[in-house]
C-alpha cells in the first residue's frame, strides 16, 4: 500500500520517476521535470488560439507573457475556470493600471487533480488522497517606448498531497517553490507584432529530498502575428491576425513546440461599444518526435469571444482528444469585468 501512495505522489507531482504525465507542451509522455501543472493552458483564449500567446496583449497574460497586461487602459477582474487534463482549474486575477505608469496585478490559480480512494485487495476502504496545486502570480507591465513593452511576473509554486485514513502514515505533504517569468511583446512593423519570453525560472522542486528534487518546466518561447485583416480592408471595425510560436525547453533544447493561433474581431470595443471575435488554433508539440507519430494531445481548439461595455466573455473548446481520460476536454470560460 506504501508503493502504491508512493506511485500517486510521484505521477500527480510529475517526478522523474512518474508514470506517464502532463508533459511536455502538456502532452501526455514521461518527464523528468516537477510542477507540470505549469505548462497547462489557463484561460479560455490562450485554450483557443493553441496557445500562441507570447505575442497577444490582454488580461489573460498574467499566466503568459506579462508584457502582453501593459495595453491595459482599465482596472480589471478576471475569473479563469475550465476543466484541464489533470483536474480542473479556477483562476482569479485582479489587475490595476495607472496612466503612464503601467500595470500591475496579483493572480491565483488552483489546480484540484482531485481525490482518490485507496482500497485493498478485497475493495475494503483504506484511505483518501487528495492532491492540489496552487500558484500564485504578482506581475508587473510598462511600455518602454512605442510599440515596445516588457513584463515581469514572480510566481509561489506549490504541490499539496494530502491522506486520511489508516492506508496514510504521514498524512500527506507540502512541497514549495518559486519562480520567475520575463518577457516582452515589440511592434517593429506597423502590421507585424513579435515577442520573446522566459517561462517558470527557478529552483527545484523538493517533493521528498534534495537529491530527488526535480526542476520546474522553465521553457523559452518566441512568437510572430501578422495583421493579415488589413490586407482586404481599411475598416477600423474590423480586425484579424495569424500568430507562430516556438517553445523549447530552456535547460536541455532539442524538443521544440508549435503554436497556432487566429483571431477575428468585429466591432470595435469601447465604452458603449460590442465587439465580437471568433478564434480557432492547433498544436504541435515535440516537432523532433512526430517521426513516431502524432502525439494524441496535439489537434485544433476553437473559441468565441463577446465584449461589451466593460464586460468580457470568452470561450473554448480543445477538439484534441486525451490519452487519460480518451475524451476531449470540457469547455473553458474566462469573464473579464473593467472597473
Amino acid at each position: 500500500m506504501k508503493a502504491l501512495v508512493r506511485g500517486l505522489l510521484l505521477l500527480l507531482c510529475g517526478g522523474a520517476a512518474a508514470s506517464p504525465v502532463v508533459g511536455q507542451g502538456g502532452s501526455v509522455g514521461s518527464s523528468g521535470e516537477g510542477a507540470l501543472f505549469l505548462l497547462l493552458p489557463v484561460g479560455a483564449q490562450a485554450v483557443s488560439l493553441g496557445r500562441a500567446m507570447t505575442t497577444v496583449d490582454g488580461t489573460e497574460g498574467a499566466f503568459w507573457n506579462p508584457a502582453g497586461l501593459a495595453s491595459l487602459e482599465r482596472n480589471a477582474l478576471v475569473v479563469f475556470r475550465g476543466e484541464q487534463v489533470a483536474g480542473t482549474a479556477t483562476a482569479l486575477s485582479a489587475l490595476f493600471t495607472g496612466p503612464g505608469k503601467g500595470t500591475a496585478g496579483a493572480s491565483y490559480l488552483l489546480l484540484d487533480v482531485g481525490d482518490q480512494d485507496l482500497t485493498d485487495g478485497a475493495g475494503n476502504y483504506l484511505g483518501t488522497v487528495s492532491v492540489r496545486n496552487h500558484l500564485g502570480v504578482v506581475s508587473a507591465a510598462a511600455r518602454l517606448a512605442d510599440g515596445l513593452s516588457f513584463g515581469t511576473s514572480f510566481k509561489v509554486v506549490q504541490f499539496r498531497l494530502s491522506c486520511r485514513g489508516s492506508a496514510c502514515p504521514d498524512r500527506g505533504t507540502t512541497a514549495t517553490t518559486y519562480a520567475f517569468d520575463a518577457g516582452f511583446q515589440g511592434a517593429p512593423l506597423q502590421h507585424l507584432r513579435v515577442g520573446a519570453m522566459m517561462a517558470h525560472v527557478g529552483p527545484r522542486l523538493q517533493v521528498r529530498n534534495a537529491e530527488q528534487a526535480d526542476p520546474l518546466p522553465a521553457r523559452l518561447r518566441l512568437a510572430a502575428s501578422y495583421d493579415v485583416v488589413h490586407l482586404l480592408t481599411d475598416r477600423d471595425d474590423l480586425g484579424g491576425w495569424i500568430a507562430v510560436e516556438v517553445q523549447d525547453r530552456l535547460r536541455n533544447m532539442g524538443t521544440p513546440s508549435l503554436y497556432l493561433g487566429t483571431e477575428f474581431t468585429a466591432g470595435a470595443p469601447g465604452e458603449l461599444a460590442l465587439a465580437l471575435s471568433v478564434r480557432a488554433g492547433y498544436v504541435l508539440s515535440d516537432l523532433r518526435g512526430r517521426i513516431q507519430g502524432a502525439d494524441p494531445e496535439d489537434g485544433a481548439r476553437v473559441g468565441l469571444g463577446v465584449q461589451y461595455e466593460r464586460i468580457g466573455l470568452s470561450i473554448a473548446k480543445s477538439l484534441a482528444v486525451s490519452t487519460l481520460t480518451g475524451e476531449s476536454e470540457p469547455v473553458h470560460v474566462t469573464l473579464s469585468i473593467g472597473l
